[in-house]
Formats: structure tokens, C-alpha cells, sequence
């Protein structure tokens, strides 16, 4: 018990110099959360802010390499880990410190514990923005991230059709149960851009995950299309809206991460 209350106590510490806490998450999984923390977190970076991503998805930690990060995080002591930085972006990943295609099998509390460590004993200094990307679903890691970070801003994750978007409510509904300050819906995978005549499908639809907001009373961030350079960059380890900062996609992202500021 007193080493949970240490804990609590440096969490408590680090937040105090972390401005904005926000959380993304989806109901489900294969919507592209990670690719939207990855995204919006470098596309906040551009907008002049400092900006820390936090993987939480302990099970399935891809951030590093959808980065282009490699190595190990520097510990300084028991209690403090410095985060990894690529391109001015400050990064914690739990991928480093296990054995590649090592799988994590590990029960709910073990997982919570891993987060509870991550916000007490990583080094961020001042940030403007802490952007957590958690895993799919409603379950322990969510809860701990609200709990021990008190995020004022939620981004729940959804594509354009049906199935996804049942999903997307009950994170919503969740993200309310907790009594999250400000939650927004992005819809991703909004129309697929032909990568030969640059003409857009509605592949999976569009606008569900805008009606859907509307419909919960909750705000709505932007879609963003499917683009062969999106998966591309994610493979190669560099963000698109680094590499290809005219994209549609990087323009969606601009879009989405004005947006944010403006909720902040």
C-alpha cells in the first residue's frame, strides 16, 4: 500500500507539468487508433507544441515502429525513465523492453500496473500535450489511464460503417461514465484515394462517425481518407504527415489537430 501511495505521489508530481492530457481509443480494434495517436502527436508537434506520446496498448505496443524508433529507453534510477525522442517527439513504449514477437501475456492488473509506472517514473519535463494511445476496447487500461492521468480530453476512433460505429458508442458512453471534460469522435478510413487518379471511394462509407457525434453530443474532429502513402509510412516507420506533409491525409490531420487546440 505505501509503495502504491509513492507512486500515486510522483504521478501526481509529473502531471503537474503536463498542461493537456488527452486519451485515444477505439470500441474496437483495426481502426487505426495508432495511427491517429502517431499522426495527431506530430501533427500537434508542428503546431509549435511540446508534445509526449505514451503507448498503452501493453499488449500490442506498435508505436515504436510506426516511429522509426529503436533502442532502449535510458533509466536514470529505480524511479525515473527518460522517453525516447524522434523528431522532437518524446516517446515510452513497453516495445523495447521485451523480446521482439515476444508475446505479453499478462492479466488486466499487471497491464494497469505497467501504465501506473509509465505516468509515475517517465521523465517528460514540461509538455503541452501528453497524447495516450491505449488498446482497443473498454477494459482495465482505460479505466487506469482516466483514473491516474485525468485526461480532459477523450478521442474515440471509428470508421464510417455500422459495425465500427456500435463500437464507437459505447466508448463514447464509457468516455461519459468516467466523467471525461470533453470528448471527440474522428472518423478514419474515410474514403479511399485512388493512388492513380487520385479519385475518392466511399469504401466504407462516409460520415457515420459525424452523425454519430452529433447524435451524442459530442464533438467532431475530421475525417481521415485511406491513402497507399498512409500504410506506406506507417511500414517504413515514418509518420506521413512528416513525410508527406501535402497529403490529404497530413492536411486532415492539420485539420484535426487545430481542432483540438481549439477544445484544449
Amino acid at each position: 500500500m505505501t509503495e502504491i501511495l509513492e507512486q500515486d505521489k510522483r504521478i501526481e508530481k509529473n502531471l503537474e507539468i503536463i498542461r493537456n492530457r488527452i486519451f485515444v481509443f477505439s470500441g474496437k480494434g483495426g481502426v487505426g487508433k495508432s495511427t491517429v495517436a502517431v499522426n495527431l502527436a506530430y501533427s500537434l508537434l508542428k503546431a509549435k507544441l511540446k508534445v509526449g506520446l505514451l503507448d498503452a496498448d501493453i499488449t500490442g505496443p506498435n508505436i515504436p515502429q510506426m516511429v522509426g524508433l529503436s533502442g532502449m529507453p535510458e533509466m536514470m534510477d529505480q524511479h525515473q525513465i527518460l522517453p525516447q525522442i524522434k523528431e522532437d517527439l518524446r516517446v515510452i513504449s513497453i516495445a523495447p523492453l521485451i523480446p521482439k514477437d515476444q508475446p505479453v501475456i499478462w492479466r488486466g492488473p499487471l497491464r494497469s500496473g505497467t501504465i501506473s509506472q509509465f505516468l509515475a517514473d517517465v521523465v517528460w519535463n514540461e509538455l503541452d500535450v501528453l497524447v495516450t494511445d491505449l488498446p482497443p476496447g473498454t477494459g482495465d487500461e482505460v479505466l487506469t489511464v482516466s483514473q491516474k492521468m485525468r485526461p480532459q480530453l477523450a478521442i474515440v476512433v471509428t470508421t464510417p460503417q455500422e459495425v465500427s460505429l456500435l463500437d464507437c458508442r459505447r466508448a463514447v458512453n464509457m468516455a461519459k461514465k468516467l466523467s471525461i471534460p470533453k470528448i471527440a469522435v474522428v472518423e478514419n478510413m474515410s474514403g479511399l484515394i485512388c493512388p492513380k487518379c487520385g479519385e475518392e471511394i466511399d469504401f466504407f462509407g462516409k460520415g457515420g462517425g459525424e452523425k454519430m457525434a452529433e447524435e451524442m453530443g459530442v464533438a467532431f474532429l475530421g475525417r481521415i481518407p485511406m491513402e497507399k502513402i498512409g500504410r506506406e509510412c506507417g511500414d517504413a516507420g515514418t509518420p506521413v504527415v512528416l513525410k508527406y506533409p501535402e497529403s490529404k491525409t497530413a492536411r486532415a490531420f492539420a485539420g484535426i489537430a487545430q481542432n483540438v487546440i481549439e477544445l484544449l
